[in-house]
């Protein structure tokens, strides 16, 4: 046997031993919704989806819908929403593939589809209006959701929401899925959900263990990490100008200074596009501001939701 041949031999096995060694199986939907679906967690049909959602403060009070981002949950909005319910009607729900909710069966992610759920859960909720709050992808969400239906949105909220091309979404250009992406259903050890959060975060040191058990906890979810990769390939990024320019809500614009996943550039380019709109932005923050500091970037969205 030749050297070369032992030395392929030795790497292929190599190759599998870490393989075997990060190999990570989904968790059982029941002990996942066992720890995470707790009071006020309630499971509502939409549109053929068992969405999981969250509703706390006065029934009578003016609604706000929370719109999370990509590969996150309804609870970054735990503090948020503990804070507001004393006043507002406070609705989130885990978007379709994340979290609790889980792989949408017709396992199709496209924007159209999301303002289609969100319209119906409304209804269900027997919501006519509501404040939209979103983060990211929530954020785009939030803003196509209130261009098509003026009539149903008060306010809109966008904390560094998507829709223009940065460097790594172009405008008509599919998205490629990453090497490691395609891993993801069989491979995700912590120290990748750490680095991931961390570069969403300003300060990584404010990351919590608890914040990172349940990041990784909601992405392994049966069926979960297939629908974060079939959501990377449905995304088709087209000039969102036209669409913003429908936008008669009230509008704040809420950025991380340090935010690099959505430049904070990007917030001139909404504010230029949706009238009347104005900027916030935090100096020492990342892309997720109301997990990072929930009192100081709730502040002036409070006063915004108040006046």
């Amino acid at each position: 046997m030749s050297v070369g041949l032992i030395s392929v031999i030795f790497g292929i096995v190599g190759l599998i031993a870490i393989a075997v060694t990060l190999y990570t199986p989904d968790k059982s939907r029941a002990q996942i919704e066992a720890e995470y679906a707790t009071p006020p967690s309630i499971f509502v049909w939409v549109g053929g989806i068992r969405l999981h959602v969250r509703e706390s403060g006065p029934v009578t009070g003016p609604a706000v819908v929370m719109l999370h981002g990509f590969a996150s949950s309804l609870f970054t909005w735990e503090p948020w929403a503990n804070a507001l319910s004393d006043k507002y009607r406070i609705i989130r729900y885990d978007l379709p593939g994340f979290a609790l909710t889980g792989p949408d069966p017709t396992g199709d992610y496209s924007d159209e589809r999301g303002l289609e759920v969100l319209a119906a859960l409304m209804d269900v909720l027997t919501v006519q209006q509501a404040s939209l709050v979103g983060n990211s992808m929530g954020g785009k969400l939030a803003w196509m959701f209130a261009a098509k239906h003026p009539e149903r949105v008060l306010k809109l909220i966008l904390i560094s929401p998507d829709g223009f091309a940065n460097h790594e979404f172009r405008y008509g250009m599919k998205t490629q899925i990453p090497l490691f992406a395609r891993l993801l259903p069989d491979i995700l050890p912590a120290f990748i959900v750490r680095m991931t959060l961390g570069a969403a975060f300003g300060n990584p040191a404010a990351i919590t263990k608890a914040m990172l058990e349940r990041y990784r906890d909601l992405m392994l979810a049966p069926g979960n990490r297939a629908a974060l990769i079939a959501r990377m390939a449905q995304i088709d990024l087209e000039r969102p100008e036209a669409i913003l320019a429908r936008i008669t809500a009230p509008t704040l614009l809420l950025w991380g200074t340090k935010d690099i996943v959505i430049p904070a550039a990007n917030a001139t380019e909404f504010r230029r596009s949706i009238q009347g709109s104005h900027i916030i932005t935090f100096p020492t923050l990342g892309h997720i501001p109301q997990e990072e500091a929930p009192g100081q970037s709730l502040a002036p969205a409070r006063a915004f939701l108040d006046c």
